[in-house]
C-alpha cells in the first residue's frame, strides 16, 4: 500500500516534472545536435568558399604577373627599338657632319694652296722682274715663243 501510495504521489507530483525535464533535455540535445550539424555544414561551405577564393586569387595573381611580364617585355623591346633608331639617326647625323666638315677642310686647303701659289708666283715674278736685264730676256723669250707658234 505504501508503495502504491508512493507511486501515486510521485506520479501526480514528480512524474510530470521529471518527464517534462527529460523531454526538455531531449529536445535541447536534438537542437544542439542539429545546430552542430548546421555548423559543420556551414564550416564545410566556408572551407569550400575559402579554397575557391584562394584558387581565384592565385589565378588572378598569375594573370597579373603574366601581364606585368608582357608589359615589361614590350617596354624593353620598345626602348631597344627607340635606342636603335636614335643611334642610327645620330650616326647618320655624325657622318653628314663629318662629310660636310671634310668638304669644308678640303675647300679651305684648296684656298690656302691657291693663295700660297699666288704668293709664290708673285715672289717669283717680282724676283724675275726686279732686274732690268732679266725683264728684257723674259720679253725676248716670250716674243720668241709667239713667233714660233
Amino acid at each position: 500500500l505504501l508503495f502504491i501510495a508512493l507511486v501515486l504521489l510521485l506520479w501526480k507530483f514528480a512524474w510530470k516534472p521529471i518527464l517534462t525535464a527529460i523531454n526538455d533535455r531531449e529536445e535541447g540535445i536534438k537542437n544542439a545536435l542539429s545546430a552542430a550539424e548546421e555548423a559543420k555544414k556551414e564550416m564545410q561551405n566556408l572551407t569550400s568558399d575559402n579554397e575557391k577564393l584562394l584558387k581565384e586569387a592565385r589565378a588572378e595573381r598569375e594573370a597579373l604577373l603574366k601581364e606585368a611580364r608582357e608589359i615589361k617585355d614590350k617596354i624593353v623591346t620598345d626602348a631597344k627599338d627607340l635606342a636603335q633608331t636614335e643611334g642610327d639617326k645620330l650616326i647618320k647625323q655624325a657622318q653628314a657632319t663629318i662629310e660636310s666638315e671634310k668638304k669644308a677642310a678640303v675647300a679651305d686647303i684648296k684656298n690656302q694652296v691657291a693663295e700660297l701659289s699666288v704668293e709664290i708666283a708673285e715672289k717669283v715674278i717680282r724676283e724675275q722682274l726686279s732686274n732690268k736685264e732679266k725683264q728684257l730676256k723674259l720679253v725676248d723669250d716670250m716674243l720668241g715663243d709667239i713667233k714660233l707658234n
